[in-house]
């Protein structure tokens, strides 16, 4: 092409990147691995082959697992582990900042090894992955330096099982293994099947960094090889991937105390706003749906258009459509590369030719001859309930409609089962931060798309999973607090006979408390309640799943709750603990008379303690802006996690409903709770106080009754976000399997105790919190 030609036409020529250093790189090893295991990689055994999935040629020979290298991986990450967390914080920031500095050294090595394994575009590789796989080992290493000072009374949680996917392996490999080292951990990963060449590559790099053996184990294969990692004896499991297996893995991992954390699928909204600087939304646009083929979870496959701009915004997009390039990734020029896998791109083929009643427009762009190449595409007319509207293509393919008013567009973009991410673009800052808020994702980015760093929490709310990843909140999904929980004693209920004498006075049988009335239990029954010498105290009733659906109603019927101020809601709380304070001794006796054990007023006055500690921290307990490398800012915005069922402890039956309850609504969650099996009647006594300190209805609901099955109910229920599970009953297994249905977070305590007479109001705002991170860039 001449230069008259090049200017005459504006085309790019091609400039291909050199792929001749990663191919020599996989020669040098033989194109054949095993697994990496205990500093040193093993014999390669039965072997896969991994390919370019944008040419078909095969680039290596990889080992499928078996169990018994999941056990050696497990055994030497497990011997190791003690070691690693005893070196100190310091002693573990030296070795992550030499993993960077090899990492920035040979950058160009894993950019063009990932782009021939994965087929994004290299200059996605070497200009987003790269750097940010770099930023997280860096960042992480300065906190693996202050944590012995900043994070005082937490300890690493031991061995992490680590599953990634295919569509970022390096970058989802550092967003996993940077934290969990830099809290002490150690780390079995297993990379995606298509895509593990870098993470062998990043094993080399751990070996050149000196790292100590077993800290670090890589090990391949496909899915089982997955299911083996998560039955293994690890303490934790974190996993990036889709929805259907995050919860096939809550199952599996229900009730055996290992820690979960999950980075799901989505389907995020793209709302742009009829005052948004159009060209600017396009080219947002362009890389929140066609960056990496579409292959991301938080890509920006739901468009949102204002009515009175969608005309004339789908004529840009359509226009723009027709310049991207698509091709050979290696070339520096390309925009779109190849899809992951020909079982990927199958997979996409059927999902766009499903689309019915509507308008399918594709790029016309010369089709390379060979490779998993899709078109961009664009479907505008769907209905918001269509399947292609609902669920994740993990294509180059964007859906599209209109909106005509802001709430129709926060009506619209939380019409989905998932919570990963949104984008808005509008030029009205207050527009912006109004509807940032009322966005049901974890991230929200404004005037911009797919921003990343270390430094800012990235994760999902509903079915897109729970836990962050980045910032403080992902440290401590690797850390625990120190010390060892004494084995819980199940508590159970004293015996008596009822042909005893009632109580003396006016028979009384305690109801339910639901959206502010008492009201009598569904079930028609009531159970008896006696003291330690078998003396009938009263009868409370017997809790059903109609009850539960009754209460769940009335919380989430309480939603303004949630909008309130923290002022507003402490003020409540104090109101709460001043008329608890005038009733004490009754209290105090009543206590008593359940449990006979005489340390009813120290328990009244801990839970008056705990409402005043929850008033404290109810306009305190604050979020964060993060230090981002953009022009701008992004908030952690501290937000409650909406309603939550709460199985109350029996060995505090005051005591352990209140430090369960106030810091819950001090944070503008609505709460459901099960009162203490045991020992009811503390709970139902408290409806007065409740009813005379301005809860709103709704806000604080109590049933009474069987634990087990108020508690399989709430954690089946879709409707209710979390469900804690504090019951001397060890109900674990059961909650956490159960809450796979809408994969709502759990706090089980897997049948340790639980030390109440502790201030522990920290650890219940984490859990009653979730971190949103708004991503809002400013200037021209």
């Amino acid at each position: 092409m001449t230069i008259k030609e090049i200017f005459d036409t504006m085309d790019y020529g091609p400039a291909p990147e050199s792929a001749a250093e990663a191919l020599a790189w996989l020669v040098d090893q033989g194109s054949q691995f095993g697994h990496f295991i205990n500093g040193s990689f093993t014999a390669p055994g039965q072997t896969f082959e991994s390919k370019n999935p944008a040419t078909g040629e095969v680039l290596a020979e990889l080992t499928q697992a078996t169990q018994k290298d999941v056990d050696a991986a497990v055994k030497a990450a497990r011997a190791a582990q003690g070691a690693w967390a005893a070196m100190g914080g310091s002693g573990r920031a030296t070795y992550l900042y030499a993993i960077a500095r090899l990492l920035q050294k040979h950058s160009r090595l894993f950019a063009v090894l990932e782009t021939l394994d994965n087929g994004k575009p290299i200059r996605e590789s070497r200009d987003i992955d790269i750097p940010l796989v770099q930023r997280h080992f860096y960042h992480h290493a300065g906190h693996a330096q202050l944590m012995d000072e900043e994070m005082s009374g937490r300890e690493a949680l031991g061995v992490c099982g680590q599953i990634i996917p295919w569509n970022f392996p390096l970058l989802m490999l550092a967003w996993k293994v940077a934290p969990a080292l830099a809290m002490g951990n150690t780390v079995v990963l297993k990379p995606a099947e298509y895509t593990s060449l870098t993470a062998l590559l990043f094993a080399d790099i751990c070996r050149q960094a000196g790292l100590p053996k077993g800290v670090v184990n890589i090990i391949t294969g496909d899915g089982a090889v997955g299911e083996m990692i998560v039955n293994a004896d690890v303490d934790k499991i974190a996993f990036t991937g889709s929805t259907s297996v995050g919860r096939k893995i809550r199952e599996a991992t229900a009730g055996t105390g290992k820690a979960l954390t999950l980075e799901l699928g989505g389907k995020s909204p793209y709302i742009v706003f009829d005052d948004a600087d159009l060209d600017s939304a396009i080219e947002g646009l362009v890389d929140a749906i066609w960056f990496n083929q579409g292959q991301v979870c938080c890509a920006g496959s739901r468009l949102l258009v204002q009515e009175g701009v969608a005309e004339r915004f789908h004529q840009k997009l359509r226009a723009r459509m027709k310049t991207l390039r698509l091709g050979d990734p290696l070339d520096k020029c390309i925009d779109v590369g190849a899809v992951v896998d020909p079982v990927q791109h199958a997979e996409i083929t059927r999902m766009v030719a499903s689309a019915k009643n509507c308008t399918v427009h594709q790029t016309a762009v010369n089709m390379p001859a060979k490779g998993c190449f899709f078109p961009p595409t664009l479907i505008e007319g769907l209905s918001p309930a269509d399947t292609l509207m609902q669920e994740e293509i993990f294509g180059p393919v964007l859906v599209s409609t209109t909106f005509r008013t802001p709430a129709e567009a926060v009506e619209l973009a939380n019409n989905t089962h998932y919570g990963l991410a949104a984008t808005l673009w509008t030029e009205n800052v207050n527009l912006a931060l109004d509807i940032a808020p009322k966005l049901v994702a974890g991230v929200v980015w404004v005037n911009g798309t797919n921003m990343f760093d270390a430094a800012a929490p990235f994760g999902g709310v509903r079915e897109s999973g729970f836990g962050r990843e980045g910032g403080v909140e992902g440290l401590m999904a690797y850390t625990k607090p120190t010390g060892a929980l004494d084995t819980l004693n199940p508590v159970g209920a004293f015996e008596g006979d009822d042909k005893g004498a009632a109580p003396a006075g006016i028979d009384r049988t305690a109801k339910m408390f639901i959206g502010g009335k008492q009201t009598r239990p569904d079930s028609g029954y009531s159970k008896s309640v006696y003291g330690p010498k078998g003396d009938l105290l009263g009868h409370v009733g017997a809790g059903s799943r109609k009850d539960v659906r009754n209460a769940v109603e009335a919380a989430n019927a309480a939603k303004g709750w949630a909008k309130t101020t923290g002022h507003l809601r402490a003020q409540i709380l104090y109101y709460l603990a001043e008329n608890l304070a005038a009733r004490a001794g009754e209290f105090a006796a009543r206590i008593d008379a359940m449990t006979g054990k005489g340390d009813g007023t120290v328990e009244v006055e801990a839970s008056l303690q705990r409402l005043f500690s929850a008033a404290a921290w109810a306009d305190k307990y604050d979020g964060l802006a993060h230090g981002v490398p953009i022009r701008g800012v992004a908030l952690g915005m501290k937000e409650p996690v909406g309603t939550i069922g709460v199985l109350c402890a029996d060995e505090a039956p005051l005591l352990g409903l209140i430090s369960a309850m106030a810091p819950a609504i001090a944070m503008g969650n609505r709460v459901v709770l099960a009162a203490s099996q045991a020992f009811p009647l503390a709970a139902t006594d408290l409806y007065q106080v409740l009813e005379t300190s301005d809860v709103p209805a709704g806000v604080v609901n109590i049933l009474t009754g069987a634990h087990k099955d108020l508690g399989d109910t709430m954690a089946k229920h879709l409707d209710i976000d979390a469900v804690w599970s504090f019951s001397s009953t060890d109900l674990s297994k059961m909650i956490e399997a159960a809450s796979a249905g809408n994969l709502k977070r759990t706090w089980v305590n897997n049948g340790r105790a639980f030390d109440w007479s502790r201030d522990q109001s920290k650890r219940f705002l984490q859990a009653a919190t979730e971190v949103k991170t708004v991503w809002i860039p400013y200037g021209e």
